[in-house]
């Protein structure tokens, strides 16, 4: 049930509530939407960086991330030799000294790697193998003494050189940093701050649409209202963020911002052709099993030849429902059904007695003297329409008479109790017992082999059919 469903009264429009579904839809949306991206931050973050410099450095304050001393040491002597190349020259005492210092600080990020705390040492790898492509060098120890070296940078041209390091190594050095650890063990994530704002206004719609339905359901309590409402829990929690998914879906589907019915129905139609495909084969097989069980341990012998032992039968109404019914249907059977085929019954009735005397010999004499060849015609038509009044005339009357009853219900009896009798032997029981398994056993292999042809689309479509016309005729 939606929001405006929950909170609108028959009497007033719910505009209004389908305009604050709405805002929390579209507000759970840009709520999932940072999470994703706080989610993608650290992964993507050079990505950011070379896109939106100014928005990362103000970002890295939620994660934690600060500028790596090391790399930075080292881009910041690149600027310091760039200032004292134009102040002094190439040639001068003090360039000399921040070239070796570039040396030595290179040779001491190729050690230490500075970029193994971020998991960046990709980026490393890959400034090792500018510097030797670019110095032809298969050390890249011996490519950086060279490139920061008086002969390398007077022979070149310092500034192409400087370009050139701009260019392929500064962009891998600017993209390291170094990450705080909280006192927990974990890296520092202050992404709570963002979304302490979101979760409160999540709060305060929860409170008040649990609330709005307690009012409404007395019979609910208070947690009985909380769980209809379970999928905003994850609106709420600070873990597991990825999970706002599902409150996202629904709301959107509830405001109807987003038509998620086609979706709904798919969803819905294989899970539930999968779920009741499997689930109607397990059952099948399980319940036949279990008879095929029970036959082959001799309950259903024992349940049939030892009433004693059957478990005490629960009558609602004081009647045995089996005779009653057996009752009214001979009662309909001799008042309704035979009246109708009394014309059949003498017909067949007449064809018999006909047969009969035309192996009589005198019959055949009778028909040969003049004058009353027709009499034994008239006869037997007469002599059917009798039989058949009086067969029903007499199982009328039998039926009315208590005394044929109580001789009908004796005869059932013992008829019962001799064949339990021959039934209780052991050669019979066994051969019954064996049929009734094979016969359970093609019946499994049939069930599942319909099952599996058939399946349960048919019922599926014909489910969703009865469902289109109970719509239209809302």
């Amino acid at each position: 049930m939606s929001f405006a469903q929950q909170t609108s009264s028959p009497n007033k429009p719910n505009h209004r509530y389908r305009g604050l579904e709405r805002f929390f839809a579209i507000l759970a949306l840009v709520n999932f939407c940072l999470v994703l991206f706080d989610y993608s931050y650290i992964p993507w973050r050079d990505f950011y960086f070379h896109a939106a410099p100014a928005f990362t450095q103000q970002y890295d304050f939620f994660k934690g991330i600060e500028p790596h001393r090391e790399t930075e040491r080292y881009l910041a002597k690149v600027n310091e030799l760039d200032e004292q190349v134009e102040q002094t020259s190439l040639q001068s005492q003090e360039t000399e000294n921040l070239l070796q210092e570039l040396q030595f600080l290179s040779n001491e990020m190729i050690e230490d790697n500075p970029f193994a705390e971020a998991n960046k040492t990709g980026s490393l790898a890959k400034i090792k193998n500018q510097i030797r492509d670019r110095m032809n060098k298969e050390s890249a120890h011996k490519a950086f003494d060279l490139f920061w070296s008086k002969t390398h940078l007077s022979q070149q041209n310092f500034q192409q050189e400087l370009d050139f390091f701009d260019e392929q190594i500064k962009p891998l050095l600017k993209t390291n940093y170094y990450r705080d650890i909280s006192t927990n063990g974990k890296f520092i994530d202050k992404f709570w701050l963002i979304d302490l704002p979101f979760v409160i206004l999540f709060g305060c719609e929860f409170i008040v649409r649990t609330y709005s339905i307690s009012r409404r359901r007395p019979d609910l309590n208070w947690l009985q209202t909380i769980l209809r409402r379970w999928f905003d829990i994850f609106l709420l929690l600070p873990f597991w963020r990825w999970l706002r998914i599902i409150p996202l879906t629904v709301h959107l589907y509830q405001s109807e911002l987003v038509d998620l019915e086609p979706l709904r129905e798919q969803l819905n139609h294989d899970v539930v052709i999968n779920f009741a495909e499997e689930m109607t084969e397990v059952v099948g097989i399980r319940i036949i099993d279990q008879a095929q069980e029970a036959v082959n341990r001799g309950d259903v012998a024992n349940w049939l030849l030892n009433p004693d032992s059957r478990r005490p039968y629960i009558n609602i109404n004081n009647t045995n429902e089996v005779q009653a019914i057996a009752t009214r249907l001979l009662d309909l059977s001799i008042h309704q059904v035979l009246p109708k085929m009394q014309p059949d019954i003498e017909a067949l009735v007449h064809h018999m007695v006909v047969n009969t005397l035309n192996q009589s010999p005198i019959y055949q004499q009778i028909k040969n003297v003049p004058g009353v060849s027709r009499l034994p015609n008239q006869l037997t038509e007469k002599l059917a329409t009798e039989v058949s009044q009086a067969t029903y005339s007499t199982m009328t009357k039998f039926l009315q008479d208590p005394v044929v009853m109580q001789l009908s219900n004796q005869l059932v009896e013992n008829f019962i109790q001799a064949l339990q009798v021959e039934v209780q032997k052991q050669q019979n029981i066994q051969e019954i017992q064996a049929l009734v398994v094979d016969l359970l056993e093609e019946i499994k292999i049939n069930y599942v082999k319909g099952l599996e042809k058939e399946g349960v689309e048919g019922l599926w479509e014909e489910s969703y059919q009865l469902r289109r016309i109970a719509a239209n005729e809302q």
